[in-house]
């Protein structure tokens, strides 16, 4: 559903009424002229109208209430605190999917419109640089997806989560939804007493009026907006205590908790085994949500993954791949999440580290070995680099398939980068490489070009070479220590697939 708006900018009607006057008069409009309202992005190259220049958003305060039907809008109120690093005329927020009833800035209504998925605000008089910049909307926020769009609100057999890689935070609320620009949250659901709320972050209160119940929750560490979660449900909260005292908690349908506990109980030592990797857990809690709902994915929404139940009940799937899967979203907590893509480019870095520990799990745990999965990317390599690009350049998403970003180049391609890169260094250096990482750059962004750097002060050695082949070639290089692996050619591959 398109943005619906209920008051026009008064700039608008004045820009039409020039262009009506010059049509009679005959004069002409300077074509660099730029309109009031034009959709804006940061200039990421996959996803070019995400994300708004000219603001640094500090922290977000989403507040959302619930009716009990997961059909019909929830009413919402989004303040975002911000500070401006240019002067701004009109201030841009990404959102798409819902009624806007009014704007304030700095506490005075504002003007707005809406174009193309952009929500464009004009504050009284224009703000200057450095200054510090509050929005607040009030809105709604509609969980039925709209044409040819996925993600956002996921729509659960009990309630609601979300979903909101790559590009969909902005279904749910306005935001500058970018990785790029992390902030603090927090986050009011208003719900029924039946309902149960869990967000992000540590729970911070829970206030009782009438039938209804708001639960507020907060985060302790900056967060990307495609990383925000909400639960909505008759679930239960399931807590434990994992390494050096981490609350844990897991948020399951609540008929279905005495069937899941025992998979819900293997979290706390899989968070032991990757702080021996990669070093401590980098947030104030963690969990699992388990959501009766089809999505076709996990997701690693930050401090709370998101899993379809389906993947724990379905007796296909054997034990070591379910926990392999459970690893790989508890991998993101360090890898996408602590440290998050400075553009979407830099994805290879989020999924082919979590594909990475995943792979080593099994082979650790399992006796499932890394060595023939990594041979197995290898002969399919060359040809997802044909049909989806090199690891750190992938091909744009399919139009009106945003989400085909996530493809087997990212995952098992980009895992086949890592084994390559411990091949050449040495798995002692390898595992300096990726404790250094994640601590440098916690609770921050980076690029491929700073892990490039990184790699390479840690083996002491320029590396660039060997990065632009494995990363950024048409071809798969030779892998070192293995001169008799082959790739096939690219009509021969097939796809692998894709958790999250």
């Amino acid at each position: 559903m398109p943005l619906s708006l209920r008051s026009v900018t008064p700039r608008v009607h004045r820009a039409q009424a020039a262009v009506l006057a010059c049509a009679v008069s005959g004069c002409l409009i300077a074509a660099s002229a730029p309109s009031p309202a034009v959709p804006l992005g940061v200039g990421d190259r996959l996803y070019p109208t995400l994300g708004n220049p000219g603001y640094d958003v500090r922290s977000y305060d989403l507040s959302f209430t619930y009716t009990g039907d997961n059909s019909k809008p929830l009413a919402a109120v989004t303040t975002i605190n911000a500070r401006t690093t240019q002067r701004l005329e009109h201030v841009n927020l990404d959102f798409a999917h819902g009624t806007v009833e009014s704007v304030d800035v700095n506490g005075l209504r504002a003007d707005f419109t809406g174009t193309g998925e952009d929500l464009v605000i004009t504050p009284g008089v224009p703000l200057p640089k450095g200054s510090l910049l509050r929005i607040t909307v009030r809105h709604t926020s509609d969980p039925v997806s709209g044409k040819d769009r996925q993600g956002g609100w996921v729509r659960t057999d009990d309630g609601l989560a979300m979903a909101n890689q790559a590009d969909a935070a902005h279904l749910v609320f306005p935001c500058n939804d970018h990785p790029s620009d992390k902030a603090m949250f927090t986050i009011h659901v208003t719900a029924p007493d039946d309902y149960t709320a869990v967000a992000n972050g540590v729970p911070v209160s829970t206030r009782r009026s009438g039938r209804s119940t708001t639960w507020t929750y907060r985060t302790q560490h900056p967060m990307a907006t495609e990383l925000a979660q909400v639960s909505i449900g008759r679930t239960a909260v399931l807590h434990r205590t994992g390494p050096h005292g981490l609350p844990v908690r897991d948020v399951v349908p609540a008929e279905d908790q005495a069937e899941l506990g025992r998979w819900l109980e293997k979290t706390p030592d899989q968070i032991a085994w990757l702080e021996k990797k990669v070093g401590p857990y980098p947030f104030e809690t963690y969990g699992v949500l388990i959501a009766r709902a089809k999505t076709g994915f996990e997701l690693e929404t930050q401090t709370l993954s998101l899993f379809e139940k389906r993947i724990f009940t379905e007796p296909a799937l054997p034990a070591w791949y379910i926990e392999s899967i459970m690893v790989h979203e508890l991998s993101h907590q360090w890898f996408g999440d602590s440290v998050s893509p400075r553009t979407w480019s830099d994805l290879w870095l989020n999924e082919g580290h979590a594909t990475w520990y995943e792979a080593l799990y099994a082979d650790e745990t399992a006796h499932r070995s890394l060595q023939a999965r990594m041979k197995a990317a290898y002969t399919l390599s060359d040809g997802w680099r044909a049909s989806d690009g090199p690891p750190a350049a992938p091909k744009p998403p399919k139009p009106g398939q945003k989400i085909s970003l996530f493809r087997p180049n990212v995952y098992d391609g980009a895992a086949l980068v890592l084994y390559a890169l411990r091949q050449e260094i040495g798995a002692t250096a390898f595992q300096r490489l990726e404790q250094a990482w994640v601590a440098l750059h916690h609770d921050s962004t980076a690029t491929t070009a700073d892990f490039e750097r990184l790699a390479s002060d840690t083996a002491g050695r320029d590396l660039s070479a060997f990065f632009q082949g494995w990363l950024h070639g048409e071809k798969t290089p030779p892998m070192p220590g293995h001169p008799d692996w082959r790739s096939q050619p690219a009509e021969n591959a097939q796809g692998a697939e894709q958790v999250g």
